[in-house]
């Protein structure tokens, strides 16, 4: 199993940004009559979600939302020592993404900066590996960025991808203090089941071509391109119900600590039907579940940490704990147990 516990290691401040355009499920949608996006939105929860235009790029609200939690917490920027770039979106295939934002927030060329190509589980993955690098005397803080504009790959004539997925961006400051006490994580991995949420061409094994880019009907009337993303929707639910209160059982046992304890339980973000039935056979007080979904849609990576900024702002005064979840493409899973003491969470920031 792979766990991990850290002592005196956690999350300083977190700030969002998102795109101005607010796309509205029930009326912007014109591949559907009003009455199929009725019936989508009722079960997925997804009112409405930001799309970013042409000339946004994940990187953009990363940055965004890195300006106003670096300024206004007053940061030094000498002290950032290393940057992750959580996406899967990126600005290019190469270089990373990670180093051309280190450059762009003024950081110092003695900042590590690099990026990780993970979707759902990618706050809870890139939390831990900001956590290890903090075990290292030399390293005094870490900004963790998450950032995705998955409107782009997604097609709005699929049914099953067209109303779900939303754009937004956060940043994450992670830093040493003895107030932080203890925090755990346990991440898994099934890539056998790789295939259930994918993009076929535009890599190497399937490179784009002239056909990749035609959107076709496929199963059940579904229409996208080998361009853009395919979910299989009840393999994802499947495991989801199946592996994620396994997960967190075993979180809870590994940190010896009671679901009682555990003051708000952040899931992925994914969908209202899926997340209320985690919900349900984790017997879980809905009050300590936040969701943001019904505002921002499946946001991929970035849903847990902007969850924590639009729900929970008011909520994390004094000491608490929080139990985070991300689970889905990979297929990839991961749980933590946070100990965190007032954190600086900002206001959600329009570009």
């Amino acid at each position: 199993m792979a766990s991990f516990t850290y002592t005196n290691v956690g999350i300083a401040g977190l700030a969002a940004a998102v795109p101005k355009q607010i796309y509205r499920n029930l009326t912007d949608n014109k591949n559907f009559t009003i009455e199929d996006a009725g019936a989508i939105v009722e079960k997925t929860g997804i009112l409405e979600r930001r799309v970013a235009d042409d000339a946004t790029c994940a990187s953009d609200l990363c940055f965004a939302a890195s300006e106003q939690l670096m300024n206004e917490m007053g940061i030094d920027r000498a002290e950032i020592d290393a940057l992750i770039f959580v996406s899967q979106t990126p600005d290019f295939r190469m270089p990373a993404t990670g180093i051309i934002l280190q450059h762009r927030l003024n950081l110092p060329k003695s900042c590590l900066a690099f990026d990780i190509n993970l979707g759902c589980s990618g706050f809870v993955v890139g939390l831990n590996l900001a956590y290890s690098l903090l075990q290292q005397d030399s390293v005094r803080k870490v900004l963790l960025l998450n950032g995705e504009t998955r409107t782009k790959v997604y097609s709005f004539k699929d049914r099953q991808t067209g109303f779900l997925f939303g754009d937004a961006g956060t940043a994450c400051l992670v830093d040493k203090n003895e107030k932080y006490g203890q925090s755990w994580f346990v991440l898994d991995s099934d890539g056998a089941k790789s295939d259930y949420i994918s993009i076929k061409s535009g890599g190497y094994r399937y490179p784009s071509n002239p056909e990749s880019f035609i959107e076709r009907e496929r199963e059940n009337g579904r229409i996208y391109s080998d361009e853009q993303g395919y979910m299989d929707g009840a393999g994802v639910f499947e495991f989801v119900i199946t592996e994620v209160p396994k997960s967190i059982k075993r979180t809870l046992q590994f940190a010896g600590v009671e679901k009682e304890q555990v003051g708000y339980f952040v899931f992925h973000q994914a969908n209202k039907f899926m997340n209320e039935h985690l919900n349900r056979k984790l017997k879980l007080d809905a009050d300590k579940v936040p969701f943001s979904l019904q505002k921002f849609g499946n946001t991929s990576s970035v849903s847990i940490p902007i969850t924590i900024v639009s729900e929970l702002n008011e909520k994390l005064s004094g000491v608490n704990k929080i139990l985070i979840s991300g689970f889905g493409v990979g297929l990839s899973l991961g749980t933590a147990i946070l100990t965190i003491d007032n954190p600086w969470l900002g206001k959600i920031s329009e570009i």
